[in-house]
């Protein structure tokens, strides 16, 4: 396998060996020590988030689980995932590698962190505590904007498998927009993703019947939630607050809670028009993505203007439940790419197949952010690095079945993908 856009995926001889061969996965094995035991107890994410649901506010766990609307994007994310169809290939076994190599830095899995704003709501400290997964796992996390620690910070625990989420705040000509930008460059972000899928607030009821609102109230159903929640009302006693730690330095001091919350309600847009897109191609040194783009025709403008990654999403379901399932336009959008850009997938992944059905499907590199901190809330500390060795296990597993020992095998196996989107032209599907 050679090179892919943007030195996006190289595989060949050079590539060491696999850390944990597949025979070593999941079900290989009865084993009694404390890793087995875990395997044994939550060998999924289902299981993951039954007990993630137990274990936080019932507030936190509606954010983290539900989506805009009537939730039918998520759920439509989920169905489309299970209906793409793998079929595998005998004969030739062989030792499985999921090493990737994307914008020049090389991960031990195409599997990374996806942003999610106001993540320590759903498990207090989570931001810091998913750097640390990314580092140790060598993974890539997508920092948020919104995240509960700053870009300075997550970067200082995750090394050079930083990535920095960007919103728009365009008051005063971006002004602070950029100096995120100058900041994720100081801190050594290796790419910088431009959100562009929510150009306004979507309604989402779960988080409007909680009273889930910017800035955040207390009630005495809060109050009630959290006490029986204990697990997460004693990690955020040793945390404390949540935070919007990349803001403070831009409210008028003191910058508290209050003010904070204030200023991301009031300046924080999410989403930039293609003119702001090519400021920020000059602004940037490193790789540039466009992350929420579901249609061909913006794939082609932003690879026009000179990014060097595009990240299907459609926002995991939380913008607009109207949207098509994300793995439905991949193969659309990765065709238009080809090798001028490279392709990365979001939305609805749950496991390791997943994982292999969005490579099948054209994906470089794939994330999600839900897995992540269902796993947090449910294991606490060590919950997202139990993802991050569960997710890849099961990618192994997956390549082994399918006889595709190699990432780029993955890309001629078989499949039947009936929801695909087919775009005749702009505006029109066949």
């Amino acid at each position: 396998m050679t090179q892919t856009p943007s030195g996006a995926l190289r595989q060949g001889p050079e590539a060491p060996a696999p850390t944990r061969p597949a025979a070593q996965a999941w079900g290989a094995g009865s084993g009694t020590s404390a890793a087995a035991r875990l395997k044994q107890k939550m060998p999924t994410l289902d299981y993951l988030e039954r007990a993630a649901r137990r274990r936080i506010p019932r507030f936190a766990f509606d954010f983290l689980e539900g989506g805009t609307g009537a939730d039918k994007g998520v759920a439509r994310n989920r169905a489309a995932l299970d209906a793409v169809e793998l079929v595998p290939r005998y004969g030739a076994p062989g030792p499985v590698e999921t090493q990737v190599e994307l914008f020049g830095t090389r991960y031990s899995a195409p599997i990374g962190i996806s942003p999610v704003g106001m993540d320590t709501l759903v498990w207090p400290d989570a931001t810091r505590l998913l750097a640390k997964a990314a580092g140790k796992a060598r993974i890539p996390y997508i920092t948020g904007t919104l995240a509960g620690a700053s870009i300075e910070e997550v970067a200082a625990l995750a090394g050079d498998c930083t990535w920095f989420q960007l919103y728009g705040l365009p008051g005063r000509d971006h002004l602070v927009t950029f100096d995120l930008v100058r900041r994720a460059e100081a801190a050594g972000a290796q790419a910088l993703v431009a959100t562009l899928d929510a150009p306004v607030r979507s309604k989402r009821p779960r988080d409007l019947a909680n009273g889930l609102v910017v800035p955040f109230r207390t009630t005495a159903r809060t109050i009630r939630d959290v006490a029986l929640a204990w697990p997460w009302a004693l990690a955020l006693l040793k945390a404390g607050m949540p935070a919007f730690a990349n803001m403070t330095p831009y409210v008028e001091p003191p910058a508290t809670q209050a003010r904070t919350a204030g200023f991301v309600q009031n300046e924080i847009k999410g989403t930039f028009s293609w003119e702001v897109v090519k400021r920020l191609r000059d602004a940037w040194p490193r790789a540039l993505v466009m992350k929420g783009i579901l249609h061909p025709a913006d794939a082609e403008q932003a690879i026009a203007i000179g990014v060097d990654g595009i990240l299907v999403s459609n926002h995991g379901g939380r913008q607009l439940d109207a949207a098509p399932a994300a793995i439905d336009v991949l193969p659309a959008i990765a065709a238009v790419a080809g090798s001028r850009a490279t392709v990365l997938y979001d939305s609805g992944i749950r496991s390791g197949l997943d994982v292999a059905r969005a490579m099948a499907l054209g994906a470089h590199g794939t994330f999600c952010g839900r897995a992540f901190l269902m796993g947090l809330a449910a294991l606490g500390e060590g919950g997202a690095d139990y993802v991050a060795e569960m997710l890849t296990e099961e990618l192994q597993v997956a390549m082994g079945q399918l006889g595709a020992p190699r990432l780029g095998d993955l890309l001629a196996v078989a499949r039947r993908h009936a929801g695909a989107f087919a775009f005749d032209a702009p505006g029109e599907v066949r």
